[in-house]
Order: C-alpha cells, then structure tokens, then sequence
C-alpha cells in the first residue's frame, strides 16, 4: 500500500485493519534484509523509518523505544512542519500538545529557528523572530486512533513508554519546518544520525514484536 491507499483507508474506516497488516509486511520486509530502506534516529525522540517516499509524500513508521538508540533536539521539543501529517497509533498512547505562540520582543522565551535540510544536515537556523508560548490543549491519542496535525502547526508529543504510528505526510508549498529554540542560541549544523542495517532491522522487529498479537494483522 501506498500514500493514497492508506489515506483513502484512513476516510473510509478501515484504517484500523489495513495499517497494522500494511506495518507488519513492511517492517517484515526490512526485519529480514529485503529493502534498502534506512531507519534514523529522529531528534525528537523516535526512531523513523521510512517505508515509501514518492512525489514528495511519505509513509514512515515512527518508533518510541527505550530500547533503542536515540538522539535529542539542539532546540527543543516544540516544533511545526512544512507538511501535513495524519498518523495512525499501532500500539501505545501519545500526547500531542498543541502550542500557542504569541511573538514579543519584551517577555520572549524563545527564538524561532528555520530548519533546512541538505542531504544528510540539518540546518537550525536562527532568525529574527522571538516569541512566547503556552499548551492550549492535550489530545490523547491510543491504540487505534487517528490524529491529524496540520502543516505550520507548532506542537510537542509526548510519549511515555512504548509507541508506535504510520505516519502520512504531504508537503504544503510555502510552509516551513520550524523549531522554537533558546533566545541565545545561534545558527547551527546536526548531521543527521542514520542507522545502519542491523539498527534498522533491530528497530523494526521492535515493532512486529507488538503486531504480532494485533488480530487485525491476521
């Protein structure tokens, strides 16, 4: 399955079924050295691995794992994409907190940063724009549930445990990814943090580890 399955899956209400089957082929594939697929680790806390990538839309498997290696942001949990996401919870429960930010000079607690990617950097870089910001709301999301964020949105999830999601996502023209960072903190370079094939196989069976009691995988 691609994208436009699993988002046609998502508005007709067999998400529930076709994600974890699709999940359970997949990450089966790259488990057993089948693909060349390379999983990351993302450095808001989970490891990405990226399934299908085709005319600028993604399908990724994002995992939360104690036992797995992770990274952390230079910047900080809170952030906005340049792209729509609708996400699909495998197993686990996620917090996403939506953010509101107000920009002043005066009471900031923070600096917006742009981030830029080029090939295997990211670029976190600095701009003008200071800010201030407050949780507006929680939303809770299990096992089976859908939830959506859309592109230009600033958030943070929070995850507790173990978790997992099919992530969808569609780029928005003219939108930005952003960060929101210290007011000190300057222009700066990450390499981003690829896992070889034995990680991304380990990072995968984490996840078929779970599916396999999933009846609807059946």
């Amino acid at each position: 399955m691609d994208y436009e399955s699993l988002q046609a899956a998502v508005r007709d209400g067999t998400i529930g079924r076709a994600a974890p089957r699709w999940a359970f082929e997949a990450l089966d594939d790259i488990a057993e050295g089948r693909t060349s697929v390379a999983a990351k680790r993302h450095p808001l806390g989970f490891v990405c691995i990226p399934v299908r990538r085709a005319g600028g839309r993604g399908v990724c498997v994002h995992v939360w794992s104690d036992s797995l290696p992770g990274a952390s942001p230079t910047t900080s949990m809170v952030h906005a994409h340049s792209w729509n996401l609708t996400s699909y919870v495998l197993y686990g429960s996620l917090g996403n907190q939506v953010i509101d930010v107000t920009d002043t000079v005066e009471r900031a607690m923070c600096r917006v940063f742009e981030v830029r990617s080029n090939g295997d950097v990211d670029e976190m870089r600095e701009t003008p724009r200071l800010v201030r910001y407050e949780v507006a709301a929680t939303d809770l999301n299990h096992e089976g549930d859908v939830y959506s964020l859309p592109a230009g949105a600033f958030h943070a999830t929070v995850v507790r445990g173990e978790a997992a999601t099919v992530a969808l996502g569609f780029p928005r023209p003219g939108t930005l990814d952003l960060s929101l960072g210290g007011i000190d903190t300057r222009t700066h370079r990450i390499p981003r943090q690829r896992c070889d094939r034995d990680e991304t196989a380990a990072a995968a069976r984490v996840v078929l580890r779970r599916l396999a009691s999933v009846r609807t995988i059946e």
